[in-house]
């Protein structure tokens, strides 16, 4: 669920203890293409404790969970949900998201033989509605109304996506060497685990825990990119941490852009960067909520936070 992150972790820390000098950090994910999912949990493992059989549940349940446990209101989830669409649409009709996307060619038709299929260039994200408000999402029927309380819809949670990120890191002395120019500075990574039922709100855990443990306070950062899997999920994180909006998701998140699993993470990671840079600021925190689920296993959540700092 969050490979683009965790590849980027991996790679600085291979370098970091002399393994490799220079590593690209991949993520990528489609969802169009994913089967439906059946999952078949052992009884043996999801009877031992309740946290167990929660992992087994789907994440919209977990969404509303945090909805219903903190009192977080359908109006605030569309409110914020409309902010991400709205900054989303801004920022590309600005051009911000040009210098992060490489536009590639793909297949425009569902025809598969030579000389039939047609390609088109794609070169930005196709999910950002530029109209939504939070009326207007307040008319969106409940996505899961078996669950209370109901809050999480199709308009304010994160869409279906496919897509893929990367991050190029290289040690410094070999990135003097090559003539290429250092954006930024990977500083550290942190990890919190927490009930499976809430799991969304991993971030609420890990980002205090990585400023801790690199001495930064919270004032002293200068952008957070949060992950939008659900609004119910980044509304609480947010206001439990007291962070300023205008410091969180500037240009938008994953209601807006989307949310293909594995990508995610990088791209967190480069939006970051760049806002970073367009702005003359220097430190940023990337943190998003994963599930970790295996046949033989059941892990709590794992929340990633990492510290750029340019």
């Amino acid at each position: 669920l969050c490979s683009g992150l965790m590849t980027i972790r991996t790679v600085a820390n291979q370098i970091q203890s002399g393994e490799i000098a220079c590593g690209l950090a991949v993520g990528a994910e489609s969802m169009t293409h994913h089967p439906k999912r059946e999952w078949h949990f052992d009884p043996d493992v999801t009877s031992v404790t309740q946290e167990a059989a929660d992992c087994a549940m789907p994440m919209g349940w977990t969404s509303e969970n945090v909805a219903g446990d903190f009192n977080i209101s359908r109006q605030k989830m569309d409110e914020f949900a409309a902010r991400s669409h709205q900054r989303a649409f801004k920022a590309q009709k600005e051009g911000k998201f040009d210098a992060e996307i490489l536009p590639i060619n793909v297949p425009a038709n569902a025809e598969k033989e030579a000389g039939k299929r047609q390609y088109k260039i794609v070169s930005a994200d196709d999910g950002i509605r530029a109209d939504s408000t939070a009326e207007g999402l307040g008319k969106i029927r409940s996505a899961f109304p078996q669950w209370a309380p109901g809050n999480t819809t199709g308009g304010n949670a994160s869409q279906i996506t496919d897509g893929a990120a990367a991050v190029l890191l290289m040690r410094r002395s070999l990135a003097k060497q090559l003539g290429k120019k250092v954006i930024a500075k990977y500083v550290s990574c942190a990890v919190s685990g927490l009930e499976p039922r809430i799991m969304g709100i991993g971030p609420s855990l890990a980002i205090p825990k990585v400023l801790e443990q690199t001495g930064i306070k919270p004032e002293e950062v200068d952008l957070y990119e949060i992950n939008q899997a659900f609004a119910s999920m980044e509304v609480y994180c947010v206001e439990k941490l007291g962070l300023d909006v205008e410091k969180v998701n500037v240009n938008g998140g994953a209601i807006a852009l989307g949310h293909p699993l594995g990508a995610t993470g990088a791209r967190l990671v480069v939006t970051a960067l760049a806002e970073l840079e367009r702005r003359k600021q220097h430190v940023a925190v990337v943190s998003m909520c994963i599930g970790l689920v295996s046949r033989l296993l059941l892990c709590r959540l794992l929340s990633y936070s990492i510290l750029t700092n340019s």
